[in-house]
């Protein structure tokens, strides 16, 4: 076998992959609409949405951009921005129930 073809060969990748992808994000996207079908209310509701969304977002990035091949590029591109979002949403929720003390505080206190 030659150089050239075993690149070939590994460079690409089967369409038996990206079909069982497309009917994962087909099977999580009826879940996500089952979360409103049945009514969640709540934490429960937005903790599965949100659930479901990063499922789907990570497995377009992993395997239609091709990042599950390229390990380096896969934890730039994934790692760190959720990473980075989860700290600014843990200092957002920080910060929301600081103001919400706050605001409670002068309305009983005055000030």
């Amino acid at each position: 076998m030659t150089d050239t073809k075993k690149k070939e060969e590994t460079s690409t990748h089967k369409i038996g992959i990206y079909l069982w992808i497309w009917g994962l994000l087909f099977v999580l996207s009826f879940f996500s609409y089952m979360v409103d079908w049945y009514n969640f209310q709540g934490l429960l509701r937005w903790s599965l949405i949100l659930f479901f969304m990063f499922l789907k977002a990570g497995l377009i990035m992993a395997f239609f951009m091709h990042l599950f091949w390229e390990r380096y590029a896969l934890v730039n591109v994934l790692l760190w921005p959720m990473t980075a979002i989860a700290c600014f949403v843990g200092l957002m929720v920080a910060e929301g129930k600081y103001t919400v003390f706050s605001r409670l505080f002068y309305f009983f206190v005055g000030g």
